[in-house]
């Protein structure tokens, strides 16, 4: 990969820009198990992934880590070699899935067939019109930071964020497909949030 094809192009020292990873595998995550506050670990794969997205992010210049407080993701966060940086934040613990935790879309479509969790949200947890408000605080504090940011987190968590940091409502996330320890950037194009790279997982699609 040159230096231009890294997922941090572009983020030189004092850009303002934000860097989202996704944690890595899960025994839960290969099955397509919800997995939201249950504190599941990674994978030998998955610790294989977040070292990989490590190296891929060396020499990218980031100025602030943020990390969910579940296992998964400090791990990952630890692996990819910013463990030492990172501070946690609650915003990014993974949507509360409620009634629906550890369960597979397969699963829960037995009894409702037309289930969505971005339009329907989860019995007991939360919609996504709440992560949306969970996270929109730090959506605002990290457009208006200097700086570059990287975030450690959770697939559905991040692709609401993402949304949030767009200017989109919360549910549009549905639309934003993000494999594990995938590395996404978001940035500004002059004054308007946008993505600049979504899902780069080092693979062809």
């Amino acid at each position: 990969m040159t230096q231009d094809d890294s997922p941090g192009a572009g983020a030189a020292t004092g850009e303002r820009v934000v860097i989202l990873l996704r944690h890595g595998e899960t025994s839960w995550s290969l099955e397509g198990r919800h997995t939201g506050r249950t504190d599941v670990a990674l994978t030998g794969a998955g610790r294989d992934e977040a070292r990989a997205a490590g190296a891929r992010l060396a020499g990218v210049h980031v100025d602030h880590v943020l990390t969910s407080p579940l296992v998964r993701a400090r791990e990952t966060c630890e692996l990819a070699g910013f463990g030492g940086r990172a501070r946690l934040a609650d915003a990014l613990l993974e949507w509360d899935y409620g009634a629906y935790e550890g369960r597979t879309t397969a699963e829960i479509r037995v009894g409702r067939p037309d289930w969505s969790l971005f339009l329907d949200g989860c019995p007991d947890g939360e919609s996504a019109a709440d992560v949306g408000a969970r996270v929109d605080p730090l959506v605002a504090q990290l457009r208006a930071a200097d700086g570059a940011w990287l975030l450690v987190a959770h697939g559905h968590v991040l692709r609401v964020l993402a949304a949030r940091w767009a200017g989109l409502e919360p549910r549009a996330g549905a639309g934003l497909a993000l494999g594990t320890a995938a590395i996404c950037v978001l940035g500004f194009e002059r004054d308007t949030p946008v993505l600049r790279r979504w899902n780069d997982t080092g693979d062809l699609p």
